[in-house]
Formats: C-alpha cells, structure tokens, sequence
C-alpha cells in the first residue's frame, strides 16, 4: 500500500478557505481503474504556523499512484485549483507497513 501526502500552504491574501473547492474536487475524483482512499481537509488552527492543508491518498501500489499522478482530471485539478492559489506544495510518498 502506498500512501501519498500533500501539505500546501496558500499565497498572502488568499484565505485558505478558498482551496475548499479544489479539495472537494479532489474528493469527488473518480480515476478509472483505480481504487483510492482520498482525505482532505483545511487546517483547524491547533497549533501555530501549520500548512493550511492537507491531502492523503492511499493507493494499492505503485502502479496505482502512477496513474493516478497522471490522471488529466486529477492534473486539470492541480492546475486550475491549486496552483494559482499556492504558495507552496509539498509531497511525499511511502509504503504502508503490512
């Protein structure tokens, strides 16, 4: 099992509620073939100087991951939805034990 996490952070003067809509985009995703477990949600202000928000996808393999990462609804999302609302994005794969 893969598990992929996204942290982004969005640019001066965007509010963070302003990524809700390209997260639940990301949510309602359907990419064919694929069978994913996708999370996302904005940051609850626990603690000081957190990522605004957050993404976790968990996919069966490798294989999985690739094609969703190159999925063209998945990129037109990353695109149009977050890219010009982000000041940055920070990703990481890694194997699940078991």
């Amino acid at each position: 099992m893969i598990r992929n996490v996204v942290v982004g952070r969005v640019r001066d003067g965007v509010d963070p509620s302003e990524i809700e809509p390209g997260l639940q985009a990301l949510r309602d995703l359907r990419v064919d073939g694929v069978d994913l477990d996708l999370k996302a949600g904005l940051d609850v202000g626990l603690r000081e100087g957190n990522a605004h928000y957050v993404i976790t996808v968990d996919l069966v393999d490798e294989d999985a991951y690739r094609t969703y990462d190159a999925d063209a609804e998945h990129n037109r999302i990353r695109r149009e939805l977050f890219a010009p609302l982000s000041a940055s994005i920070e990703r990481i794969q890694f194997r699940l034990p078991g």
